[in-house]
């Protein structure tokens, strides 16, 4: 049996940890291609465009959210897995959303909101309400709120002034 040196051991860390995150970020890659692409995002409007109008802003959820997130669950969950397995053999979504806990800090923004909405209600329900939200023309417009002023304006008027 060989023993293998401190050198060698750090050696095999060092390899076997950048496999792992090597093989987590091809994933991630994986999933963000998916996400961006044109059958997914198509999939998830007519999700969104069928059950919106359901959702209120309230405290109190209603009880027919519940077969809609399932629904939706089970769709990202068909849409994201199905590519997912067909791009990497013995892909199993499960064990990577308990990787993805553990490592969030590692993973895109956007793609973290994307797979915590398939386990986290709350999220799940945020973003229909967004969708609601942009479907209604609620959402907040910061554009009357900013004002431009020229600079150059108000000194070259200071400047003809002074002329006179």
């Amino acid at each position: 049996m060989d023993i293998l040196e401190p050198n060698d051991m750090e050696e095999f860390v060092v390899s076997s940890s950048s496999s792992a995150d090597s093989t987590f970020d091809f994933v991630i890659g994986c999933i963000e291609d998916i996400i961006m692409d044109k059958a997914f995002q198509q999939g998830l409007e007519s999700f969104m465009e069928k059950h919106y109008m359901e959702f209120d802003d309230s405290e109190e959820n209603k009880l027919c959210y519940t077969p809609i997130f399932n629904e939706y669950v089970n769709l990202m969950d068909k849409l994201l897995e199905q590519q997912l397995v067909e791009k990497i053999p013995g892909f199993h979504m499960n064990t990577f959303i308990d990787l993805v806990m553990q490592c969030k800090d590692e993973v895109p923004e956007d793609i973290f909101e994307m797979l915590l909405t398939f386990t986290d209600f709350v999220a799940f329900k945020r973003d229909i309400l967004h969708y609601r939200a942009e479907k209604e023309g609620h959402n907040l417009d910061l554009s009357q709120c900013i004002v431009v002023t020229s600079m150059t304006s108000s000194g070259s008027n200071r400047a003809e002034s002074d002329k006179l």
